[in-house]
This record gives structure tokens, sequence and C-alpha cells, in this order.
């Protein structure tokens, strides 16, 4: 062990060269060596799983707050997720007035600038709406509006916008593709009805993923191949809601085996955490919380997630994916798909951002975020 530095408890380590048995030595907020020796099968052994720390790049709010409830109700879910595994993030809005819109850029910014020992990284935000599709609406607001690249200019100076969701058949929506990619922002499609033969063009705009897959869009029939269909068929990064809920488990399966960078995320909201009940939304309309389910109060379209990135990587793992595979799907594509460098690996250099597991039944037993145990 190198003198002077502390580490993890002995564990299961996933590296970028495979499961390693030893200690995390950190250096401050990095890690400063894998003390380990490589280690063939974790199950010959009962020591937890240390993992990268998970990614959510779709998360609305949790623990009764979302990203409308200024600064400290950002910063009161981001501390929610956190403590369940997730060491970095990018709030997302939803279809609302342009005045809340701003509001909120403006705080996820503020907490971006002056982040918390005890909070995830705020990478970013994430824009889904309001340029989307009125006739794909989902559970979010009718408030949406066409393209407007004076809008795009002044968003992306209130803050960084890491993803945008956009109905690319709308009046103007490759010019607003091409507006968003040219910020560095990752345009997805989302609450479409995109045809294959627009979609094409879209991406040749530089569109390049798929927001919350088989939801919000039109679907895969295979005499009507819509929006799902020609992300199975060319899709290289999409967001799949992982709560088994939203998705089923063989439609999951199958959106694994063909899109090959697809990654988890919650779509997480303010209900995340809560015990079940009503509760009102940010448009002040009511959702009914059961379970980890979320249903608008007429009981026709799923809210949003209750659950957190540690449920996602447990029902990946209940899929029948090993836990090193799952660990890819919440972390390592995400920091790939945002080009970030010091996230979704464990190695010399990296932010010491990870989670330990019990490795029989994934229970949480330890979060450490920038080097700190929280």
């Amino acid at each position: 062990m190198i003198s002077g530095l502390s580490h993890s408890p002995e564990a299961n380590i996933l590296t970028p060269a495979g499961w390693m048995r030893g200690r995390i030595v950190l250096d401050g907020p990095k890690i400063g060596a894998i003390a380990a020796k490589p280690c063939l099968r974790t199950e010959d052994n009962d020591l937890p799983l240390i993992i990268p720390g998970f990614i959510d790049l779709h998360i609305h709010g949790g623990n009764g707050t979302d990203y409308t409830d200024g600064e400290e109700g950002i910063r009161a879910f981001i501390r929610y997720h956190t403590q369940h595994g997730t060491v970095a993030l990018a709030p997302t809005t939803s279809t609302a007035p342009i005045s809340v819109i701003e509001a909120a850029l403006a705080d996820i910014s503020h907490i971006q600038a002056k982040p918390a020992p005890n909070e995830a990284t705020v990478l970013g935000a994430h824009l889904e709406g309001p340029f989307i599709n009125p006739g794909k609406l989902g559970a979010q607001s009718n408030q949406t509006i066409l393209p407007d690249l004076d809008l795009v200019a002044r968003w992306t100076k209130l803050c960084r916008l890491r993803v945008a969701t956009i109905a690319p058949e709308m009046t103007g929506g490759m010019e607003l593709i091409s507006a968003f990619s040219a910020t560095g922002c990752r345009v997805q499609v989302g609450h479409s009805l995109a045809t294959p033969e627009l979609l094409a063009e879209a991406f040749g705009c530089g569109m390049v993923g798929f927001t919350h897959l088989f939801n919000g869009m039109s679907g895969a029939h295979h005499r009507d191949a819509g929006v799902a269909a020609y992300a199975l068929a060319h899709g290289q990064y999409a967001e799949l809601i992982s709560d088994l809920i939203h998705v089923n488990r063989t439609m999951m399966l199958a959106a694994i085996r063909a899109i090959p960078r697809l990654f988890a995320i919650t779509d997480a909201t303010a209900s995340a955490g809560l015990p079940d009940g009503r509760y009102a939304s940010s448009d002040d309309s009511a959702v009914i919380k059961t379970g980890l389910m979320v249903m608008t109060e007429d009981g026709t379209s799923l809210a949003g997630s209750a659950i957190t990135m540690l449920d996602a990587y447990r029902n990946l793992v209940s899929l029948g994916l090993s836990p090193g595979f799952a660990s890819e799907l919440c972390a390592t594509r995400q920091a790939d798909y945002l080009g970030l460098r010091d996230l979704g690996r464990l190695s010399p250099g990296m932010s010491a951002s990870f989670v330990m597991l019990g490795q029989r039944d994934l229970s949480l037993q330890g979060v450490w975020m920038r080097g700190t145990q929280t």
C-alpha cells in the first residue's frame, strides 16, 4: 500500500482490464492506484463488488422535488440520488413555459459551478422539450413550441446543455439539430412521430441518439416502421428506462442486443423515494405512485419513473446481464457518450467516484464521491 494515502475496503474491483481483487488507493479526489491482483471469478470469494459510480443522463427529480423547485430543490434530489450510487447526472427539464425552463437552466448552471461535497457531479442539463411533437406528448404538458434558434442561443448561454431531446419532424427541426450540435450538445429524437426517411436526414444533420427508447415515439411494427424501428436498425446510442415497467423484459433484451451503445437511465421524477400516493407534478397536474410505477391521475400514461440508478443496475442484472456488463450500461457508455475522461471507469487518474455492492444481493454498502465516502 502507498504510504500516507487512504484506500477502499478490500473488494472485487471492476477495472478496464477486468475484475481485480484488492483495494483502490485514494489520492484526494482521484484514484492513485489499484492495489489488486486479477480475479478470474468473483464468485470464488465473498468480497463485495466495487464498480464505477452510476451516471444518469435523464433525471427530473426525486425525494419530493424536481427541476422546477429552485436551486435548493434540485440539490435535494441530487443528494437523494447520490445516496443511491449516482455520481454524475444531467438534471432534466420537461415541456413547460419558457420562464420555468430558463429559471431551471440558471439553477442547474449555478449548481454545476458550485458543487457540494455530498452531491453528484452536475454535468450540465438535459433539455427535454419544448421542441417536441404535440401528438406524442406522453405525460408532458401541452406547451410545445416550434424550433426557435434565438432560444437555443439564449439557453446555451444560460447553461451547458449536454443533451437535447427534440422531434425532428417539426418545422425547422433540421436547423434546430444543427444549432444544438454546433454547441457540442448531444441531440436525441424523442416525443416524435418522425418517419425513417426523415430520421435519416436528421442523423445526417447531427442527431445522434434516442430518448427513452420505445416510449414517446412511434413504434416498431413490422409493416409500419417508426422511430423505435429505426433505432433498432440504425441506432448507436439510445436511452433505456430500466425500471422493467416502461419496457418489457424481452424488448429490453432485444434493444441491448441491437443497439451497441445503449445505456440505462431512470427518467426519475419527484415521487422517486416517496411513499405510495397521489402527488402534484411540476405542471400542477397529479400523478399516482404505486411501488416504482408513476402514472398520470387518469391512468392513461406513465409519468416518468420512481427508480434510482441502483434500481436500474439491479434490474439489468435480473435480466441475465453480468455485473460487469450491467455496469457498462450504467456508467461507462454514458461517459463515452459525453466524452467524459475521468468517469465511467476505475483506473489510476480517474475520479474516485464509485459504489460498493454486496456480491450476493447487490445491497449498497458504500458510495464514494470524488474520494470521500458519502
